[in-house]
């Protein structure tokens, strides 16, 4: 018997995801998976559904895509469905579930090319050489609603905090990890789990475990040198961004220019175009920001990977209606704006409940 799709639901789970069996399972849960191996899919959807947001958030660390993250979580309850049978010890559900989708991850990551941010492919141009073509295949790491990620609460000795292990920079430079490495990375370092349960999900010895992690660790080192604190919306941040707004709605060159680190980046994928320092991102600004632009793009607030991050609309002056353009995910250094990934991938508004168009009153 199949299982039937099931609606995703925003349900959040702020235990640790691998359950340990210190405690009995709830009598409740033992009842619905008794009626879910009867074959009562309600059951097993009410089984299943509070760890969708945790899972979705595992499988996107490990693939870098929402989509595939999502496939995947599909994947997983259409496994776990099947596999009921083979299942014993309800207090071990959420570990289980966990080895599933892993493996299932495991599986994809072994077919598909591994995705970064435009400096991972590509090396910086030059803005007289204009932007070029969209590259369309699945090598760029997507962006992660914020309004999707669970509740969930880390152990207390994690190596990396949720709102980091998020980050667009870490997930990055995890993605140059080998598959298993980043599934031990995930689960040791940002999930908190013991190295005695990793070896059994992967089922390898405890050893070949500390090995792999501490391989992973020297090349995070290398590629993820700077634990920068995430930016909160303090009152000097606020005001950077409020300038940072001002700029492109008035089409602020200098403006712009002036909040940037002297090795700022400012990225377009599906574009292979990027500019490193403020003098490149200044001459692509010059060419972004003709004379007579200002009034002719609109930012709205938004949120993504645990980072500040505006969609940013361009008006149409064939309908006077300013339609979706990019969705923006910055990164500071201090008070300062460091990364500017520009998403020029409106599809992407929906996902975030964004709207695909704005008459620039709203």
């Amino acid at each position: 018997m199949s299982y039937p799709t099931i609606a995703s639901k925003m349900t959040a789970n702020s235990a640790h995801p691998n359950q340990r069996a210190g405690a009995a399972w709830p009598a409740p849960a033992e009842t619905l998976l008794a009626a879910a191996r009867g074959g009562n899919s309600q059951a097993f959807s009410d089984l299943v559904e509070p760890h969708r947001a945790e899972l979705l958030l595992h499988c996107y660390r490990l693939l870098g895509s929402v989509q595939d993250a999502e496939d995947m979580v599909q994947e997983t309850f259409l496994r776990a469905w099947n596999g009921l049978g083979g299942f014993s010890g309800g207090q071990y559900f959420r570990a289980w579930l966990y080895k599933i989708a892993t493996n299932v991850c495991l599986d994809a990551l072994a077919k598909r090319a591994r995705r970064g941010l435009s400096a991972d492919h590509f090396l910086p141009a030059e803005p007289a050489s204009g932007i070029g073509a969209a590259v369309n295949e699945p090598i760029w790491l997507e962006p992660f609603p914020d309004t999707r990620l669970p509740e969930a609460a880390l152990g207390p000795e994690a190596r990396y905090s949720l709102r980091e292990s998020i980050s667009l920079a870490f997930l990055a430079a995890t993605q140059w990890l080998p598959p298993r490495q980043r599934v031990i990375v995930i689960l040791c370092d940002v999930l908190d789990w013991r190295a005695r349960e990793v070896a059994q999900l992967l089922e390898i010895s405890v050893a070949a475990v500390n090995g792999l992690l501490r391989r992973a660790r020297v090349t995070l080192a290398g590629r993820y040198p700077a634990r920068e604190p995430a930016a909160r919306l303090d009152p000097p941040t606020r005001s950077v961004l409020s300038r940072y707004v001002a700029a492109w709605e008035n089409g602020d060159v200098e403006g712009l220019v002036a909040l940037l680190t002297d090795q700022a980046v400012f990225s377009m994928p599906p574009s292979p175009t990027w500019y490193l320092g403020r003098d490149a991102i200044r001459r692509h600004a010059q060419v972004m920001f003709v004379p007579g632009s200002a009034g002719r793009w609109r930012l709205r607030p938004t949120a993504a990977n645990g980072q500040l991050a505006f969609a940013s609309y361009r008006r149409d002056d064939g309908d006077g209606y300013f339609h979706a353009h990019a969705l923006q995910v910055l990164r500071f250094e201090g008070q300062q704006l460091a990364e500017m990934q520009m998403f020029l991938i409106p599809a992407l508004f929906q996902r975030f409940g964004l709207a695909a168009e704005i008459d620039g009153l709203s």
